[in-house]
């Protein structure tokens, strides 16, 4: 199944915390494309540095709740903690999308209900893929020209 996900990082060595989340991401699926670096001002929470993103598209054979938990497991192990939302963090994997799957179970919302808010995930999305689609919402392309509009 095709996936997308976004990683974000502001604490510490933000790019070396990336670069171990890739790492760990290709232990359990397959990567096909990874954005350029994008450093963006954080949005919501408290006052905080600011991150680097990434997002990469995948291939993955798990389901969508056991890709989550693998993705926490990396989160934690690269020492995300939990503690204020929206706080800074260590890495951040979001799970984006998964394949066409339109889903919202007490866990987990796909596609991820607030990425089309957000062009830290939709940029470096369109960069890697310029035909890219949000499940039930429109074209990346689209949605990111609608919020440079409305900015």
């Amino acid at each position: 199944m095709k996936i997308v996900l976004a990683l974000g990082s502001n604490l510490g060595d933000r790019e070396s915390n990336l670069d171990q989340a890739i790492s760990e991401l290709e232990k359990i699926i397959e990567i096909t494309h990874l954005s350029t670096l994008h450093e963006t001002a954080p949005v919501g929470g408290p006052k905080q540095g600011d991150y680097l993103n990434a997002v990469l598209i995948g291939e993955t054979q798990l389901d969508p709740h056991e890709l989550l938990a693998l993705t926490s497991k990396i989160e934690t192990k690269l020492g995300r903690v939990r503690e204020v939302r929206n706080g800074p963090r260590t890495v951040d994997i979001d799970l984006i999308v998964f394949g066409e799957l339109q889903i919202k179970t007490p866990d987990l919302e796909l596609p991820h209900p607030r990425a089309h808010e957000r062009e830290f995930v939709l940029a470096p999305w369109l960069e890697i893929d310029p035909d890219a689609q949000i499940p039930g919402r429109s074209s990346v392309a689209k949605i990111l020209a609608e919020l440079a509009v409305s900015e």
